[in-house]
């Protein structure tokens, strides 16, 4: 009977399995980096519409409901006016801006591929989902909805008395 004796160091079958364990922790990093730079740049995007709602919040806070020279006989903008002119809220029903704008009513030109949505719809005095005809209430819920490329990525709503 002979005595082999085994030399030190891995066998051809433990050296493998030890690069197919290193081989799968490699993949996993790279899956779960582009994961969370998939995330990152969701979490951007929603960073900033949530940035360019609050600009238009900001923007119509003290406005009047109604415009202080017409009163109640129009709803929207008066003819011919220009976002310079916006003196009420309701002038901003509808109202498209692409690039956005600020607080300021300053065009944000690095946020080009942004636009904003703004509606005034005036709703029910005892049911805020409830919409009425323009003016038919006290109550007007603005709506900014913000959306990158065409696509929705945030929106937000809140109610403003008229008195």
């Amino acid at each position: 009977m002979r005595n082999t004796k085994y030399k030190s160091g891995f066998s051809l079958i433990e050296v493998l399995i030890a690069v197919l364990l290193v081989g799968l922790a490699i993949a996993s990093l790279v899956a779960a980096n582009g994961a969370f730079t998939k995330a990152n740049g969701a979490g951007t995007d929603l960073s900033t519409a949530e940035f360019l709602i609050g600009q238009i919040r900001e923007l119509t806070t003290l406005l009047p409901v109604i415009d202080p020279q017409s009163g109640v006989s129009t709803f929207g903008p008066e003819t011919g006016e220009t976002l310079v002119g916006y003196d009420d809220l309701d002038d901003f029903d509808g109202a498209t801006f692409s690039p956005p704008i600020d607080v300021d009513r300053i065009v944000l030109s690095n946020f080009t591929a942004f636009h904003q949505l703004v509606t005034v719809e005036n709703v029910d005095a005892s049911d805020f989902e409830q919409i009425v005809g323009d003016h038919g209430s006290s109550f007007v819920r603005v709506t900014v909805s913000v959306y990158l490329n065409s696509r929705k990525i945030s929106s937000a709503s809140w109610l403003r008395a008229r008195y």
